[in-house]
Order: C-alpha cells, then sequence, then structure tokens
C-alpha cells in the first residue's frame, strides 16, 4: 500500500471519528441528521441497541476494575483510563451515529445509511421496486452487483434498481450495486413509503 494510499485512508478514518463524536451531541440533544424538508427518517438502530448498551456496561465495569487493579501504576493507570474511556465513548458514539442518522426517503432520492460509515444515495428514478425481505446474510459471503447493510445481522428491505449506483466503503473502496438489502425498525412503513413515492407503473 502507497503512501498516499495510507493517508487517504487516515483521512477517512478520522472523518469517520468526527461524525460519531458529533452524533453524540446530536444524540443528547434529540436532533437528527440529514432529513430535510419532504424527508421521512426511517430509523433501524433499535435492533442493535441491546448489544450496544450491554458492551457499554461491560466496558464500564472494566474502567472501574482496571483502575482498581493500576492504582499503584500512575502511568499505566492514565494510559488505561484513557483507553477504557475511549472505549465506552465509541461505542455509544457508533450507537447515537445509528441513531442520529437515519435511513431517509425524499421525492427524488432514497438515503441508505449505516451510522457514520455508509452514505448511499439512490435517486428515486433509479428504483424498481422495493419489498419486505428478512434476511440474515451471511457477513463473509457477497453477491455480485448486491449490496448488505445489516443490522444486528439482517436486513429487512430488499431495493432493486434499475441502473446500477456506486457504493463507497468507509475505506474508499467503491463498487457498482443494482440491489440494496438494508434494515429498518418498521420496514413495511418504510417500504410503503417508497413506493408511494414511484411510478404507478413499476
Amino acid at each position: 500500500m502507497s503512501i498516499g494510499e495510507l493517508l487517504a485512508r487516515a483521512r477517512r478514518l478520522a472523518a469517520h471519528e468526527r461524525r460519531w463524536m458529533a452524533s453524540l451531541g446530536l444524540w443528547a440533544t434529540r436532533r437528527v441528521h440529514g432529513i430535510g424538508d419532504g424527508g421521512v427518517a426511517v430509523g433501524y438502530s433499535r435492533a442493535q441497541a441491546p448489544t450496544a448498551y450491554g458492551l457499554v456496561f461491560v466496558f464500564a465495569i472494566e474502567t472501574v476494575g482496571v483502575s482498581f487493579m493500576l492504582a499503584d501504576h500512575p502511568v499505566a493507570h492514565l494510559v488505561m483510563l484513557l483507553l477504557d474511556l475511549y472505549t465506552v465513548f465509541l461505542v455509544l458514539g457508533l450507537h447515537a451515529a445509528a441513531v442520529t442518522r437515519p435511513h431517509v426517503v425524499r421525492p427524488d432520492e432514497l438515503r441508505v445509511r449505516y451510522g457514520a460509515r455508509l452514505d448511499l444515495r439512490i435517486p428515486l428514478d433509479r428504483i424498481g421496486s422495493a419489498r419486505h425481505d428478512l434476511r440474515f446474510p451471511d457477513a463473509n459471503t457477497s453477491e455480485d452487483e448486491v449490496l448488505d447493510v445489516a443490522v444486528a445481522s439482517q436486513t429487512s428491505i430488499t431495493v432493486t434498481l434499475t441502473e446500477p449506483v456506486t457504493a463507497v466503503t468507509l475505506w474508499g473502496r467503491r463498487r457498482k450495486v443494482r440491489t440494496v438489502r438494508f434494515h429498518a425498525d418498521d420496514p413495511r412503513t418504510a417500504v410503503a413509503a417508497i413506493n408511494g413515492l414511484l411510478p404507478a407503473d413499476r
């Protein structure tokens, strides 16, 4: 990997850090990001909430325990305290990003997001169909021209496109996709919102 590629990845990682940190502020003030006029927010974070809160609890207990264990070693205590606190805020921030950056159905596009990691804009005129379709995709395999945006290892909506769109990963990898599968807390309502904006002949 070249120096330029490493720098590009570092910039993307820094941007990701800024997004989830900003999401903590949005979450604390009960605001959401990027809905806009005429947009319908489609939440998807409910399925992962128990796991996120469970991890926060475990890491918080670990932070207290390690603090007692390293009380006589101030330098190690400080280093581990900072790492443990960062981990707690990271888990909270990633969940906050999922809460405050929902999918968005707009009159001109469908915006499929996954926290601070993914933001895919699909023009409405490229959507052929949308349907409720519960799946549990294998994270270790991928299909050609299919993007799975799973939450808690599941997707519940399948959108088929008439023309491909380009999805960009966290690390900047680009791929053309013709089918997008993603999760929603209320998939039937989300599908109805999407189909309600499509021409009647689709």
